[in-house]
């Protein structure tokens, strides 16, 4: 019983996630925090008009492939952008965001990222974004990259995909915590998993992460946004800390 409850709460939440960020892009009231949002701990990582608190990976500076662009924080030419990175670091955390990705796009968010490795993506996992539709990572959007993917929709006989086409916008919602991880996508929870379980690290050991010495080896990084696979932009991306039990 106290499970079925737990799983009504997540529900409860995630849907009052996405009606928020719907009701945002209806009223025009983009990359700002409701007063309820603001006493439950939720700060902006992104207001919408300029590029403080974020920096290029291994840089103090923002390459111009990144632009503020009608209240969204954009990749505009791939080939000069890179990876961005927050300014803060980051354990334990809800993470929401909307995304809209270019035609064949491919973008990822990365989490518990270091200086430690030459790349983002070695020592932080990764979320995949792109367009399912027309990219050619076989990887699909909202799957750990590598790691994990939603179960097969009985409909399809695909794996399960809730992700809207190339030019609408999307809601993201990734939760980080001790207890578990979960991975949504306009409200569909795709799956979760536990980082440093057995599970966890068996399917690191058999992916190409199995020889990046460092990567998933941290338990606090930044947050990161690719940008050098096409273009994609982002905006209300909000993050709530979740203290450590």
């Amino acid at each position: 019983m106290k499970s079925f409850v737990i799983t009504l709460a997540a529900a409860a939440v995630a849907a009052v996630a996405l009606a928020t960020a719907q009701d945002a892009a209806k009223t025009g009231a983009l990359n700002t925090l409701t007063e309820a949002e603001a006493k439950a701990g939720w700060t902006l990582l992104f207001n919408g008009k300029d590029l403080g608190g974020w920096h290029n990976f291994k840089s103090d500076k923002i390459r111009p492939g990144w632009k503020v662009e009608g209240g969204t924080l954009a990749c505009v030419d791939p080939h000069d952008a890179g990876d961005l990175c927050t300014a803060g670091q980051y354990d334990w955390f809800e993470l929401s965001l909307e995304f809209q990705m270019g035609e064949g796009a491919n973008s990822g968010v990365i989490f518990h990222a270091t200086d430690d490795e030459g790349a983002v993506w070695a020592t932080g996992p990764e979320l995949q974004l792109e367009d399912n539709a027309k990219a050619k990572d076989p990887q699909r959007c909202g799957w750990l990259y590598g790691l994990y993917q939603p179960e097969n929709d009985p409909k399809t006989g695909k794996p399960i995909d809730a992700t809207k086409p190339a030019g609408e916008w999307n809601h993201l919602r990734l939760v980080i915590s001790p207890d578990k991880c979960v991975h949504e996508i306009n409200g569909v929870k795709y799956f979760e998993y536990v980082l440093g379980s057995e599970d966890f690290k068996k399917r690191v050991a058999a992916s190409k992460f199995g020889s990046m010495k460092n990567f998933a080896k941290f338990g606090k990084g930044y947050i990161s946004l690719q940008g050098d696979h096409g273009k994609v932009s982002f905006r209300n991306v909000k993050l709530r800390p979740i203290a450590a039990k």
